[in-house]
């Protein structure tokens, strides 16, 4: 598999590099028509949106770095070549989420509001820009046959990139990438349900999510470990916790059990020191 898309001599573009920037254009657009629903300023959106892109890089592939320390200490150079690969999607979302939370207290907004709309754009970037695994011959799983893959239906020249290090590979970037479309669409039909509450949104990412990278983690043959333990499961149970306690458990005030996310009045912010604070 060629990882270079463009070759222009002294420049050269990674196929990797053109996916990251799909998948961050593709969210980007999504979250904006949600806000576009509110009365949420576009500033407001602008700067949070450059501000979590930025943070959600660095977060990714610092996390990325400080579990595979003992090579980038030898290699402190490779730190930077992010084109290579190397970036891991809880260490993004963290990152993301700490600024989200930060920010939105700044400005009295419900952060759990705001993440409702940030994960609708989150999950269809994440389906995306696994393609950029692809291209690099990373997130692949244990060795199998290349009838086994054919059986399953998986495209031929899915299979064909798979043949890695000699051998045919389980191609569950492509699972993820799937799974992560699918839960994009679930979401659009979600998030019309009549009462959705603040938070359930973000509650159904962090559940679907969860149970997806725990199973696909599994498979995986190039996973990050804490001696014999794979980091992306634990924090997947994790999600899977989270999620159900957002969509299940989380209490309301009495006077927000009436605030839904789509139907009657949304409220977004805090306090009444904002003018209009509510979507009709």
């Amino acid at each position: 598999m060629n990882r270079i898309a463009l070759d222009l001599g002294i420049i050269q573009i990674y196929w990797y590099s053109i996916f990251m920037f799909l998948a961050l254009l593709a969210g980007s657009i999504v979250v904006y028509k949600e806000f576009k629903k509110t009365k949420v300023d576009e500033e407001f959106f602008i700067n949070l949106a450059f501000n979590i892109i930025i943070f959600g890089v660095i977060g990714a592939r610092a996390y990325y770095v400080l579990f595979n320390l003992d090579y980038y200490l030898a290699n402190p150079i490779e730190i930077f070549k992010i084109w290579n690969g190397g970036i891991a999607i809880h260490g993004g979302i963290l990152a993301a989420l700490i600024f989200t939370i930060i920010y939105c207290r700044k400005h009295k907004v419900y952060a759990l509001k705001i993440l409702d709309m940030l994960v609708v754009g989150l999950i269809l970037g994440q389906a995306i820009g696994r393609w950029g695994n692809f291209f690099n011959g990373e997130a692949y799983g244990a060795v199998t046959s290349f009838a086994a893959l054919q059986k399953l239906g998986i495209p031929e020249f899915v299979i064909n990139g798979m043949y890695i290090m000699g051998e045919y590979r389980q191609p569950t970037f492509f699972y993820e990438s799937l799974w992560c479309l699918f839960g994009f669409l679930a979401m659009l039909i979600v998030r019309k349900y009549k009462y959705l509450r603040r938070g359930q949104l973000t509650g159904f990412y962090l559940f679907w999510y969860g149970i997806e990278r725990f199973a696909v983690e599994a498979l995986r043959a190039d996973s990050l470990m804490i001696g014999s333990v794979k980091i992306a499961q634990i924090v997947s149970v994790i999600f899977v916790f989270a999620g159900l306690y957002f969509m299940c458990i989380f209490k309301y005030k009495k006077e927000e059990r009436k605030d839904t996310y789509y139907k009657g009045k949304t409220r977004y912010f805090e306090t009444d020191d904002q003018g209009d604070l509510y979507l009709n």
